[in-house]
């Protein structure tokens, strides 16, 4: 039809040449042709994110576009080309120029504190008391608002103050920080332990990467004797990746080996039963770390399989994990593994309890970030090395 026809035009032009009134033309056809190819829908778009509450809506809009697709209730070109119409759009909206960075606190509005502990998605928020830890001495707690809707938290980062990288989210989450005014000799650490994307429409506009740097100038105003920033992140994903190794080599013997014979010949000592089929059904359950034996048994092999996991899986070439290929992405060191880190249910379920130090070195972000974007190498430090070396020797895959 009338694309076809636009386009039969700009291949004809170009083909007789670029000069004189001819290279007018064909600019002319090629902007036809682009108006004829933009959806119709793009201009309402904009229309409407002209309007007061326009910006919600569209937010709003695509979270239930993104929750049709998840459920299979839509599909197809057309709504996978308005889902990527609509992202550029509000990644265009979004930038940075046009966010607020807030602090929340205690005198925060309630509405921003009851916000703010319902989006929690990486430790959630137990009550009232421990949102106000969370704000309190020793915590930070920021968010990026849109200049439109100031009320409207977009994501969310906590942050820690120690004097050491933390290993382990009980000492951040759990344990009541001395009420006392903040003793500056304690902090040169900062923790990135939480961040929370609050509207799922929002889905994969970069806000993350822009609201950690932002944080970290304020901090390093707030606090010119901070030398360390670090994340304590979780691992998702971790278990069910073991749990279908373990399948794989049920269904093909001597093909996948994630555990050594001794290792194997161990755990059916605890158990009393073959392996490989309770490894799957304490993983699955997490039985497992009710038994001392287990636990002290499991950390080596489950230590190595997973940075093997975060250092060497990949999807199209990155980190197949998605908080990994983030952090790395920022430009981020793969730095220590954690045993034990979240003995949380959802901790045991998502990563076997393991959390993961990703480093900031700030003089190197950007030459690291470039060379995983540019050449695929994850920065990893000795410790994540060493158990990498560890499962290529004693691991099969």
């Amino acid at each position: 039809g009338r694309v076809a026809e636009l386009s039969a035009r700009v291949a004809r032009l170009q083909e007789q040449g670029r000069e004189g009134d001819e290279a007018g033309a064909v600019l002319q056809a090629e902007d036809r042709l682009r108006h004829s190819l933009t959806p119709r829908y793009r201009g309402l778009f904009q229309h409407l994110g002209r309007q007061e509450g326009g910006l919600r809506f569209l937010v709003e809009l695509r979270r239930d576009l993104l929750e049709a697709v998840a459920a299979r209730q839509a599909d197809g070109p057309h709504v996978r080309e308005m889902n990527g119409v609509l992202k550029n759009m509000l990644s265009e909206w979004f930038s940075t120029g046009f966010l607020n960075l807030e602090r929340v606190t205690w005198q925060s509005p309630c509405e921003i504190l009851q916000k703010i502990s319902d989006s929690e998605a990486v430790h959630p928020v137990r009550n009232w008391m421990d949102m106000k830890r969370r704000v309190g001495p020793y915590r930070r707690c920021y968010y990026f608002a849109h200049c439109t809707i100031p009320s409207e938290p977009l994501i969310v980062l906590h942050v820690a103050l120690t004097d050491e990288i933390s290993s382990s989210i009980q000492s951040i989450v759990k344990e009541l920080p001395s009420q006392e005014e903040e003793n500056l000799s304690k902090i040169n650490t900062a923790i990135f332990y939480s961040i929370s994307l609050t509207q799922q429409g929002l889905q994969g506009v970069e806000l993350g990467t822009y609201l950690i740097k932002r944080v970290v100038k304020e901090l390093q105003m707030e606090f010119p004797q901070l030398k360390v920033f670090s994340t304590l992140s979780p691992i998702p994903g971790f278990t069910k990746w073991l749990t279908g190794l373990l399948s794989s080599q049920s269904k093909e013997a001597g093909r996948s080996n994630p555990f050594t014979e001794s290792e194997f010949r161990e755990i059916s000592e605890i158990t009393g039963d073959p392996a490989i089929e309770v490894l799957k059904r304490l993983l699955t359950n997490n039985e497992w770390v009710r038994s001392e034996r287990l636990v002290g048994l499991l950390q080596q092999p489950l230590l190595r399989l997973c940075a093997w996991y975060l250092y060497g899986e990949k999807h199209r070439g990155y980190a197949l994990n998605p908080v990994a290929n983030f952090h790395l992405q920022n430009g981020a060191v793969l730095w220590r593994l954690n045993w034990m880190a979240d003995t949380s249910p959802r901790g045991i379920t998502a990563s076997c309890g393991m959390m993961v130090n990703y480093r900031y070195f700030l003089e190197d972000t950007a030459h690291n970030s470039a060379v995983y974007l540019g050449t695929k190498q994850t920065k990893a430090s000795e410790q994540i090395l060493s158990l990498v070396s560890q499962f290529q020797q004693h691991s099969k895959l």
